[in-house]
């Protein structure tokens, strides 16, 4: 690319992000976000793909598919209203931007490791974050636009404004100080106007500097590519130690799992004449804990591959051998966290917390089968993206299952047979149990009924004045439920009074 070229697409990408600057401070700044992310990664997605072919930049195969997946974790912000839904939303689209600008011109997602996905990330945080300035003074050559004259009026200009600054604040402060009549009529301004416009220049100004250091990175940078990831020749460890450490956790696994099948698996009556323990209370004691030794054997085996010497077939087939028996008892722990969280759930209802544990778990389950067909079998390579496209079908996945709607249902379910339902907890989640919430009043005691019903109006009746920026379906759908159920929801808050 030469100069001119260079010249003119930096001063493309330079536009484009003034105006999605420009526009994300139209949209993002009305909360809580719904539509408006929709609209504008879309069109951030957009004009990325106007630039390519503008610009006439070769770019790969992934860049099509990458802005279609950040565009589908952007159109869910309009569907579902959970806060944890919407915190994985966005993990996702980062993970999407990050992956889209280091691997648009070139490398392959599909073959890259774990710590190339990690430098990527952290390399396209440095693109986003130098991108701007870059294009300021690096990728346009003014002096093709303006000639060297306008140049220099633009900078003379600039440099009046910075000395006359910092002297119109001395002279209004002291101006302030000498007049209480131009002090009131200056705070005055201030604290109509100023805040706001800050406000406005700030997100303008953040938006632009964003979309425009990412932009840069995506389509003109060059400087940083990451193409696979040596390990030092000196950072190994042979059969010995790493045989050591499995074997020995496996021995302890091994363990574990024999005092499972005889007291968890052996019923109530065996853990109560040893622990004194209630079955429910030994399950809620070993669930999470349960949990994070299936998250950390993960990194433990894929370090111990990374690290291991191979240049002996016998040391790669001894750690298949280790680590294969470590995964198979690591499902029969994961068997057994689950029957914990059944009965966990059944004694003390269902949350957030539980749920997406459990779903993680599911996730990490998938994971491992994954990780047993790939780097044990010789394709390390092919694992990270695997076990993305996992997380990404993972996180869809629970966008159709509707966390908050299943956990309200689950708890009204346990009511309905004698079990107590904390009020507080469920009317404090998202639109999404609404509907599940209304269905629910009949169940519920009368004393529940109220303090659901007042809650309920309390929280989503629709405003008289709505955003369209905020729109969300789960949000209206709540909305015109209440408008439905209105006369009975008002009825009972008022026998609740």
């Amino acid at each position: 690319m030469d100069m001119k070229e260079r010249t003119r697409l930096g001063l493309g990408v330079l536009s484009t992000g003034l105006l999605l600057g420009v526009l994300g401070d139209a949209l993002l700044r009305a909360k809580p976000w719904g539509l408006n992310v929709f609209l504008w990664i879309g069109m951030l997605m957009t004009v990325l793909l106007l630039l390519v072919h503008w610009g006439r930049i070769a770019v790969t195969s992934h860049v099509n598919w990458l802005a279609f997946t950040a565009f589908l974790f952007a159109a869910v912000f309009a569907w579902r209203d959970s806060i944890t839904l919407k915190l994985l939303d966005v993990m996702a689209l980062l993970i999407c931007l990050a992956l889209l600008a280091l691997h648009s011109r070139a490398g392959s997602i599909r073959r890259a490791g774990l710590m190339e996905y990690a430098l990527e990330a952290a390399s396209t945080g440095l693109y986003t974050v130098c991108g701007f300035l870059f294009l300021l003074f690096s990728d346009i050559e003014w002096k093709e636009i303006t000639g060297g004259a306008p140049l220099r009026r633009a900078m003379a200009l600039g440099r009046g404004f910075v000395i006359a600054v910092p002297l119109l604040l001395l002279f209004t402060g002291l101006f302030m100080a000498a007049d209480a009549v131009f002090e009131g009529m200056v705070n005055e301004v201030l604290n109509h106007y100023f805040d706001k416009l800050f406000t406005h220049i700030f997100v303008t100004g953040f938006c632009a500097w964003v979309v425009g250091g990412f932009l840069r990175g995506t389509l003109v940078g060059k400087e940083l590519v990451i193409q696979g990831v040596p390990r030092p020749k000196s950072l190994w460890l042979g059969i010995a130690e790493i045989g050591i450490v499995l074997g020995l956790l496996d021995l302890l696994f091994l363990c574990f799992i024999i005092v499972q099948f005889r007291y968890f698996f052996g019923g109530a009556a065996q853990i109560g004449s040893f622990t004194k323990l209630t079955y429910a209370e030994y399950a809620r004691r070993g669930f999470f804990e349960l949990v994070t030794v299936a998250m950390l054997v993960l990194p433990l085996l894929l370090g111990s591959q990374w690290l291991l010497r191979k240049d002996n077939p016998f040391n790669a087939r001894l750690f298949q051998g280790l680590a294969g028996i470590q995964i198979v008892m690591l499902f029969v722990i994961m068997a057994s966290a689950l029957q914990r969280m059944l009965l966990y759930q059944n004694e003390y209802g269902l949350t957030e917390l539980r749920l997406y544990t459990t779903a993680f778990m599911g996730w990490l389950a998938v994971v491992f089968i994954w990780f047993t067909a790939t780097v044990l079998h010789g394709h390390r390579e092919r694992f990270a993206f695997g076990a993305m496209m996992a997380g990404f079908v993972w996180i869809v996945a629970l966008h159709l299952f509707n966390p908050e709607d299943f956990i309200v249902r689950t708890n009204v379910a346990r009511a309905g047979v004698g079990h107590s339902f904390d009020v507080q907890y469920a009317t404090s989640l998202s639109a999404d149990t609404v509907p599940g919430l209304v269905a629910a009043l009949p169940i519920l005691t009368p004393q529940g009924r109220y303090a659901v019903a007042g809650r309920i109006l309390e929280r989503w009746s629709r405003p008289q004045h709505p955003d369209w920026r905020t729109w969300n379906r789960s949000r209206a759908k709540a909305w015109q439920v209440v408008r439905d159920n209105e006369v009975i929801l008002r009825e009972m808050a008022c026998h609740h009074r």
